[in-house]
């Protein structure tokens, strides 16, 4: 039986790819005066490429655009503290979030979070969602000094949680960080479709939040019809 659920933040409850340029479009017009010279496309462009995806952190981001685009009016670490401070203004979340949180929790499944990233950055965009205190345990790699896909970071969501592997299921969009090391720690996992990725080898996969209340209410009428 089923009685946790743990997710990936960014790409999974956190729409990022929305987010980045959401906020960078509003970087650019908030510091114009110090960035006009530069074409607004060409800005964002360059930024979400060099973000890969948020696998790259923003210090050598900011760099690589102040050198690329000679920006001289302000510095790569101001830009950089204005991401800090400002990101969270801009999080998106996606489709039917809270009402799958709302649910999960009316039927006394536990929550998690498992996130790669800076702590407390990533807690304020967590925070910035509106949905922290559907959480029990809200693991961030910075701070447990462990990242995916160590298996380790989920083992010790699991044992927070006081669930087994086999009672709990994972769920993410990346296909080795989330779901490959998800496995790898015994647990059963999602896989939220990506456009980025095709032949992802999950054990179940979806297209909208929507359906993860359903999927675990599924596996435990297959367990009680087994047992």
């Amino acid at each position: 039986m089923i009685k946790a659920v743990i997710f990936d933040l960014d790409g999974t409850l956190l729409d990022r790819d929305g987010t980045v340029k959401k906020f960078i479009e509003d970087q650019y017009k908030r510091l114009n005066n110090d960035l006009g010279h530069i074409p607004k496309s060409e800005y964002i462009k360059r930024f979400i490429e060099l973000d890969n995806r948020g696998y790259v952190w923003k210090d050598k981001v900011y760099q690589q655009l102040v050198e690329e685009f000679d920006i001289s009016a302000i510095t790569w670490e101001e830009l950089l503290q204005d991401y800090i401070c400002r990101f969270k203004n801009s999080c998106i979340t996606f489709p039917n979030l809270e009402n799958m949180l709302g649910e999960l929790r009316s039927g006394n499944i536990a929550l998690g979070i498992i996130s790669n990233g800076k702590g407390q950055f990533q807690m304020e965009n967590i925070e910035a969602l509106g949905i922290r205190n559907f959480f029990d345990v809200i693991l961030i790699s910075e701070w447990e000094g462990i990242k995916k896909p160590d298996p380790g970071i989920f083992k010790r969501a699991m044992y927070q949680l006081k669930v087994l592997p086999d009672e709990c299921i994972y769920v993410g969009d990346h296909p080795e960080n989330d779901v490959k090391a998800a496995q790898n720690a015994g647990m059963q996992s999602i896989w939220k479709k990506d456009f980025h990725w095709n032949d992802v080898d999950a054990d179940i996969i979806i297209n909208d939040l929507a359906e993860v209340p359903l999927i675990i209410k599924n596996l435990g009428r297959q367990i009680m019809k087994s047992s």
